[in-house]
């Protein structure tokens, strides 16, 4: 009926058999922007930005590391995973965006493409939260995948 993977021949609702998947290494990489006015920019020293409440890039990824970690809690029909690894990146870029990076790695039947894209996206709301106070005119610009490898076929984003 469909060839949509999280759908039966019915068309009902399925979580993707992987039982017959062969065991491969797998990676994915997933892009979130944050666009940041200049408010909040003026309070950037050395990188990052600092709060009562701490560095706001690195607890946002520690916030992406752990909902990396917990997508198959979250979204209905992935499959829980035990990640090998989860990095995160966080850079600002010439216009001034915030730039996260967020990379999954494991070794199992399934891919790791919705870890990281959950990773970059949960790292991106973070810093949205820590920083709403100076300015409500943040904007989450885009979250994409990047690139995969493993599996059936490797993708990368030209």
């Amino acid at each position: 009926m469909s060839e949509f993977s999280h759908l039966d021949n019915t068309g009902k609702a399925t979580m993707v058999d992987v039982s017959e998947k062969t065991i491969t290494r797998r990676s994915a990489t997933a892009r979130s922007m944050v666009y940041l006015p200049n408010e909040v920019l003026k309070q950037l020293t050395n990188g990052d930005l600092q709060t009562k409440k701490g560095s706001v890039f690195q607890i946002a990824i520690i916030a992406g590391i752990m909902a990396a970690k917990k997508t198959g809690d979250l979204i209905p029909l992935c499959h829980p995973l035990g990640l090998d690894n989860c990095k995160i990146d966080i850079q600002l870029n010439d216009d001034q965006e915030v730039v996260i990076d967020c990379t999954a790695t494991i070794t199992a039947k399934t891919g790791v493409e919705m870890e990281a894209l959950v990773g970059a996206s949960i790292a991106a709301l973070t810093i949205y939260d820590m920083c709403k106070a100076l300015s409500h005119d943040i904007v989450i610009k885009e979250t994409k995948l990047i690139e995969k490898t493993g599996g059936k076929r490797d993708f990368k984003r030209a």
